[in-house]
């Protein structure tokens, strides 16, 4: 075996290492005190409000981030700043754009799983874009309405195709607080890909038109993560929070909830 091969077995070696690492760590997952929840685009924090009375029931502490996605460097220092309260193990959840977030910030020590609900998870410094660019357009993107640097969707794009499952009343409250995002969020890219060395749960929303589902399935089956599929809208952490919650529950070591 001359000097090039036996590199690259060290670094096959190595590489199947952290993955048997990583499934061993999400069939005995690290019991986790704190529960900290990323929102992602076109939403805020009050979009947790029926996940987290679970959380809450099952003995843990939950913290939920208001991102102000004015750019994607506020949004890591704001879950940053979140994680830094904890007091010990914390399971990290991203929804949607907030999947870059906690791919970003999971490496933190304190981070003990990720879980990521139909969400972004690029690779470090992978141009998320052209990635998704390789999947059919979800029909959300059609709505998208800019000015002056920022961008919403259009009511009729949130109401049908962001939530798409909830009542006509529930989607037009939620369309009521949501958060309009900086243009540079599209384009932004992250320097860590926490997943690569944090076990790593994720739940497919079955029904996405914000998101392509296959592209989730892809993502997912990358990470190599504990994955689960839901015949949800992208909106699964409203529509369908009891399912969400057991998905947290098992990345916390917690057991799960009928």
């Amino acid at each position: 075996m001359n000097i090039f091969q036996k590199a690259a077995f060290a670094a096959a070696t190595f590489i199947a290492a952290i993955s048997l690492a990583g499934a061993s760590s999400a069939a005995n997952p690290v019991k986790a005190r704190n529960v900290v929840l990323v929102h992602g685009a076109y939403a805020d924090g009050s979009s947790w409000s029926k996940v987290i009375p679970l959380l809450q029931k099952a003995g843990l502490h939950v913290t939920s981030v208001q991102n102000p996605l004015t750019s994607f460097a506020d949004d890591v220092a704001a879950t940053k700043w979140a994680l830094a309260l904890q007091d010990g193990p914390t399971v990290l959840v991203g929804h949607s754009y907030a999947g870059m977030v906690v791919s970003e910030t999971g490496v933190d020590p304190k981070v003990s799983a990720l879980v990521y609900l139909a969400a972004r998870a690029p690779d470090a410094g992978e141009n998320y874009p052209a990635l998704a660019a390789k999947f059919p357009a979800p029909p959300a993107s059609k709505g998208l309405v800019h000015n002056g640097g920022f961008a919403q969707l259009s009511e009729d794009a949130f109401v049908h195709d962001f939530a798409g499952d909830l009542s006509h009343k529930d989607a037009l409250a939620l369309y009521a607080v949501q958060g309009p995002i900086s243009d540079t969020l599209f384009t932004a890219k992250t320097t860590q890909a926490a997943w690569k060395t944090k076990p790593s749960w994720y739940a497919v929303s079955k029904n996405d038109r914000t998101t392509n589902p296959d592209l989730e399935r892809f993502l997912a089956k990358r990470m190599n993560a504990t994955t689960v599929e839901l015949n949800s809208s992208h909106v699964s952490l409203i529509s369908h929070p009891r399912e969400v919650a057991n998905l947290i529950l098992a990345a916390a070591g917690y057991p799960v909830k009928k």
